[in-house]
This record gives structure tokens, sequence and C-alpha cells, in this order.
């Protein structure tokens, strides 16, 4: 049977193996409360939970993805593992989802690096180990690529909707579809993520731990400030329903479909202050470039000309589409409602 070595656990600490290495350690809870040493650990956890909320990703102390030295491997995994407990305590919903996302994108960038590097047989079974704990998805290596099987493969990539995930433009042979490491762990990232959540989500809700309250005050103060603010969908034509039900998920929204989203919107009179929470969810999500394009589509910066919303033929060509009898042939997102309400009067 394979088991992460001590490298493994530092870069996916959110595995089975990692959560054995405290316990082998032998501490408990009430410890990271009182010990001074210890409490640096919790400095770190709480440190790597405001990171997650603001959209960024958790820099590690490990040097080229390696664990130097021991008192790094006990800081990494600690850290993660406190976090997690600090979440529980604060009872904030909000924090997990923000904290998932950002360890799956730093767990995301170590499977690229981890996948493309790999060799050997051992190094080969060891991240296909720890893939398979991820998504329950089996990868193989054939000569300078992995594959999947197909139908892994359409489940994973529903949401996609540029052209090159289509399963027509894949190598596929007997079943099996082929792809390099970077498109392989591009595919993973929603079953990375849900992984990390259903983590923390079954994690169970200890009782207040001495020595912690500060960091679970400031951790609640945190995350009132991220109240979801949501925009209403009522007449709402499919297309920007739909860009709107994937961010709210977490997943990845497409270029072309958040250009869409943010100049429907601001075409209906929201304001870029309206308009930028939907996007903090976006797996890619950095709060200065989000805003820095939303006002620029607004015609705030720049040439100050404000951006259009697409045609329904262009949203079609770029499979944005998600057309039903009450579009009623409209040739514009923007035209939603009107044409049924003229054709009443």
């Amino acid at each position: 049977m394979l088991t992460l070595g001590h490298d493994e656990i530092t870069r996916y600490p959110f595995l089975t193996d990692a959560g054995q290495y405290l316990k082998d350690k032998g501490f408990s809870l009430s410890q990271f409360g009182t010990d001074p040493v210890l409490k640096i650990s919790v400095e770190k956890a709480f440190n790597r939970i405001v990171v997650a909320t603001e959209g960024k990703v958790y820099n590690s102390d490990l040097i080229d993805g390696q664990a130097s030295k021991p008192h790094v491997i006990e800081l990494e995994v600690f850290s993660f593992l406190l976090a997690i407990v600090l979440i529980k305590l604060s009872g904030m919903s909000t924090l997990v989802k923000r904290f998932a996302l950002a360890e799956a994108r730093r767990a995301e960038s170590y499977l690229k690096e981890d996948l493309g590097k790999a060799s050997s047989q051992s190094e080969i079974d060891l991240i296909k180990k720890i893939i398979f704990e991820l998504s329950g998805i089996e990868v193989n290596k054939k000569d300078d690529f992995f594959t999947i099987h197909v139908s892994d493969y359409l489940k994973q990539s529903a949401t996609f909707h540029e052209r090159e995930w289509k399963l027509i433009n894949r190598h596929v042979e007997n079943g099996k579809v082929f792809l390099n490491s970077e498109k392989i762990i591009r595919l993973l990232r929603k079953e990375i993520g849900v992984y990390i959540s259903s983590k923390i989500n079954k994690a169970p809700v200890p009782e207040m731990i001495p020595g912690l309250e500060t960091e679970v005050k400031n951790l609640i103060s945190i995350a009132k400030k991220f109240t979801p603010i949501f925009v209403t969908t009522g007449e709402y034509p499919p297309c920007i329903k739909h860009a709107i039900n994937v961010l709210e998920k977490g997943e990845n929204l497409p270029h072309s479909g958040r250009f869409m989203l943010a100049t429907f919107l601001l075409s209906k009179g929201q304001s870029v202050e309206q308009i930028a929470p939907l996007f903090k969810n976006a797996p890619d999500y950095n709060e200065r470039v989000t805003l820095y394009q939303l006002n620029n589509l607004a015609g705030n910066s720049g040439s100050g000309t404000q951006y259009t919303c697409p045609s329904c033929q262009k949203l079609t060509t770029q499979n944005l589409c998600f057309a039903t009898s009450e579009c009623d042939n409209i040739i514009n997102p923007l035209q939603f409602g009107r044409k049924r309400k003229y054709e009443r009067n």
C-alpha cells in the first residue's frame, strides 16, 4: 500500500495520511491554545484563513515544494488542520467555501507540477493515488500523456463551454481521453474544492479551546464582511441565470461568460460595486483585477467607452446560449421580456 511521504502531506494536508500525521504526533487540541511553541501553528492557521478570504493563495514555507526541515512539516500540516478547527469554532459557513477554494488552487499548482514531472512508476502510482482519493477518478499514463475514461471526462467537462473542451476536439482511443498534465488537473479543479469543503463540513465542531478565543472572534468579524450580495435573477434571460449560477457554485465561468454577465448587468443599471461580489467565488478571483476590468467595461477608465452585451448570435458561437421558449427569438439578452410585453399591448 502506497503511503504519502512528508513532502506530499505538506503539499496536500487535506488527505487522509496528513490527518494521521497529527494523531501520530500525539498532540491534543487543547495544547495548541496554551503551549507557546504550538501557538505558532495557530497563528499560521489564522493567517492561512485570512489570506483565503482575500482571494489569495497561501504562501507556504516549502522550498521548491519540499519540506526541508521537521518543523516545517509540522507547521504546514498543523496550520491546515488547525485552520479547519478555527473555522468550525467560528461557525461561519462563508469561510468554508473561501478557504476550500484557496486551498484547492494551492493544491492544483502542486498537482500540475507533480503530475508533469512524474517519471518512475512509483512516482506515477503515488500521484494516481492522490488524484483518486481527491476525485474517485482513475488516471493512467501513456507515453507523454495521461488518460481518463470518456465517461469521467464528460462528467467533469460538462460545465466547460470553450470549444477546446468538446470531446470531438480531443484525442480518444479505446474509451480513453488523452490529456496533458495541465488539462487533467484543470479538469479536476472542482473536485479538489468539493473534497476540501466536504472535509471541513464533515469535521466535528469541537468545544471552544481555551486560548483560541481571540482568533475565533476575529474570524467571525472577518466573515461578516463577506455576507453574500445576490443579484435577483427574476426577469433575467437563461444565459445570465446560468452564468450567475456557475459563479455561485464556485465553478469556472469562461472569460467570454464573465464579459457577457458584466456588460448585461451594467446595462441594466447595476454598479461596479454591486456586480463585483458575484465574482468572488470564481476559482481565480482577484479583487484588484476584477474591479479594474469592471470599471473598464463600465467606461470608468481607459477610453471611457462602455461595452455592450454581446448578441445572442455571438453567445451561441461561444457556447453561452441556453435559450428557452421565453427568449422568443430575441437577438440580444437585453431584449429579454421586452418583446413579449410589447406584443401583449
